[in-house]
């Protein structure tokens, strides 16, 4: 016959050619009448509520531990599953969970034993998983496994953890006032601090604004200076080029009168030599004729040397007005350079002054030689003429 189980039990079978016997998990086996035997054995969870009543801890307290344990009979491991077979075979689930929950009890009881009231209540995970250890390496040897425990109640009748949970809700308390304290005076000691830091900060942008505008206004004069000198010296250049100008008209025109002149004198000498030809041709006795000849060329020199020191001493005149006037226009130049200078620099003080002074020093010595050297050409000019 075919015998067919579920997944949460197990079969056995034993007898005729079952020699050691068929162990199937979740499965089907044929088995013989009368000379095969089949029995089950389940594979459930067990859910068992371990208690232990007035157990001694370590200081000699008193306490009650109920714990939640889930185990079953591990049927894919064959080991296991022949242990278990060999104790809880023909024994019904209660049987099996009762010897289970006498171990696990007896467990419990010798791990709360070693340990203090304090560390079962404040520690309940260290607690299960040492419960769980040593249960487990003792059950699997009756082919259980323990799936899992956790502590489910820890109490005592002597109001122990009663009064512990009052120490320590003091305790709490106590830190939480002290912590109140701390935090408001941190919170008082946070809030100088950043009014300190908010009002160094404000110092510190307005020294950096402060700063700023200096610098501007520093960057400001020294550009309206280098601006103010470009103009003076633009306006002085233009001035200086126009007088440059009108001494290039000037010389040109005396160019034209020396020209003039020159071809006045080439004339009087052409005039004297017709002159003498025709002395020549008219006078009879030589020695009057030579002694003519000599007078008039006598005058005619004398005219020639007057006519070329008039031409030079106007030519000297004329460049001196032009000289003079080119000076005289190249003062009024500096002069009003130096009068923009002057406005211009006015806010700057002692440094902008002595700046300009010593610019202009090399102009005012070098006007002099020029006003002598002139007088000297005109002094020479009237020397030639005498």
């Amino acid at each position: 016959m075919f015998y067919t189980c579920g997944p949460n039990e197990a079969m056995v079978v034993s007898g005729l050619c079952r020699s050691p016997p068929v162990m199937i998990s979740g499965g089907r086996v044929f088995v013989l009448p009368c000379v095969q035997k089949i029995q089950r054995i389940s594979l459930n969870t067990l859910t068992l509520n371990v208690k232990s009543d007035k157990v001694y801890t370590r200081h000699g307290v008193p306490i009650s531990v109920t714990g939640i344990a889930q185990m079953k009979i591990q049927g894919q491991n064959k080991q296991m599953l022949a242990a278990a077979c060999q104790m809880f075979m023909g024994k019904s689930e209660g049987e099996i969970a009762q010897i289970a929950l006498e171990t696990l009890e007896g467990h419990q009881r010798a791990i709360i034993a070693h340990l203090t009231v304090e560390e079962i209540y404040r520690d309940r995970k260290k607690f299960s998983e040492e419960v769980f250890k040593v249960a487990s390496s003792d059950l699997v040897n009756m082919g259980i496994s323990v799936v899992s425990y956790t502590l489910k109640d820890v109490h005592d009748d002597q109001d122990y953890l009663h009064s512990l949970g009052k120490s320590r809700t003091a305790q709490v308390q106590k830190d939480a006032r002290i912590g109140e304290a701390q935090f408001k005076r941190d919170a008082v000691i946070r809030e100088a601090h950043a009014m300190q830091e908010k009002i160094s900060a404000q110092y510190v942008n307005e020294i950096q604004m402060a700063k700023a505008q200096r610098d501007y206004e520093l960057k400001k004069a020294s550009y309206d200076i280098e601006v103010n000198t470009k103009k003076a010296e633009s306006e002085m250049a233009y001035q200086l080029q126009v007088a440059k100008t009108k001494q290039r008209i000037e010389e040109e025109k005396m160019q034209v009168k020396v020209v003039e002149r020159s071809q006045q004198i080439m004339l009087q000498e052409q005039e004297i030599t017709r002159r003498e030809k025709e002395l020549e041709a008219k006078v009879k006795k030589p020695a009057e004729a030579e002694r003519y000849r000599l007078e008039k060329l006598a005058e005619a020199q004398r005219a020639q040397l007057i006519m070329e020191a008039e031409a030079e001493a106007e030519s000297i005149r004329i460049k001196g007005d032009a000289e003079a006037f080119a000076v005289e226009a190249k003062g009024r130049a500096e002069a009003e350079q130096m009068a923009k200078k002057a406005e211009a620099f006015q806010q700057y003080k002692e440094g902008a002054m002595v700046d300009m002074l010593l610019e202009q020093l090399p102009l005012v010595r070098n006007k002099p030689l020029k006003r002598r050297s002139s007088n000297t050409h005109m002094r020479c000019g009237r020397l030639t003429i005498a």
